[in-house]
């Protein structure tokens, strides 16, 4: 047995308990510890701004910004959540295991997030060196602005992909509607199937990297330029 699974495991129930409580609580704790939330019902902003190795699981559906602004916490989300999961985390682990709204993983500085389901639009806007595993779809203009870190998707990529991308990578095995501005198919080097191996493990996939296409930035948008402008 684990560390982790030795600790005492603090139970919430939110049909008894407020979303104010149970973020109280994660906040005053002084050390990592183990939680179980219940009844959570899509309630908003469940288990943000963590700051210590918790284990938080949520038995259910989430709402909007759930494990935002994440340190060190690892967040399972048993069920869907609603717009804006892991916005702006910068360290450890939020595991949906249903389906995401718009924006997950949007500006977010580090971590893992994965989604077992699809994720709507805009996955990874304006991400900062976050790594985003969606082993479904996702929706249109995904790492919008995308600025570093790793974008996978497993399934399809809507329209838009990429659009006004700087230094993200981006790896889809299936179909891509259509890429966004200044955003093109890249040759797949070794060390891009190393690390696309590795988040597909840490990630519990079992897609094969030789399956997948890289997209990154032309780099054409950097500076403004009149020869391009048809282009911003």
């Amino acid at each position: 047995m684990s560390t982790i699974e030795k600790r005492r495991c603090a139970g919430f129930d939110l049909d008894v308990q407020s979303v104010r409580d149970l973020n109280g609580a994660l906040h005053a704790a002084v050390e990592p510890g183990v939680w179980e939330v219940i009844n959570p019902k899509g309630r908003h902003a469940l288990a943000v701004g963590l700051t210590l190795a918790h284990e938080v699981r949520i038995v259910g559906h989430a709402g909007y910004y759930c494990a935002g602004m994440n340190q060190l916490a690892k967040v399972v989300v048993e069920g869907n959540a609603g717009t804006g999961v892991a916005e702006n985390m910068m360290s450890g682990k939020v595991h949906v295991m249903g389906n995401a709204s718009q924006s997950a993983g949007a500006t977010a500085h580090g971590g893992l997030l994965v989604i077992d389901g699809d994720a709507s639009a805009r996955c990874g806007i304006s991400m900062k060196g976050i790594n985003v595993v969606v082993k479904g779809s996702v929706g249109h203009m995904s790492a919008f602005m995308g600025q570093s870190g790793t974008l996978v998707v497993c399934g399809d990529a809507g329209d838009a992909l990429g659009d006004s991308l700087y230094e993200a990578k981006l790896f889809v095995r299936g179909k891509v509607a259509s890429l966004g501005a200044d955003c093109v198919e890249k040759e797949m080097r070794a060390e891009h199937l190393v690390l696309l191996t590795r988040l597909l493990q840490e990630a519990g996939s079992g897609a094969k990297p030789e399956e997948f296409r890289r997209y990154g930035s032309a780099r054409k948008l950097y500076h403004f330029h009149s020869d391009h402008v048809a282009s911003y």
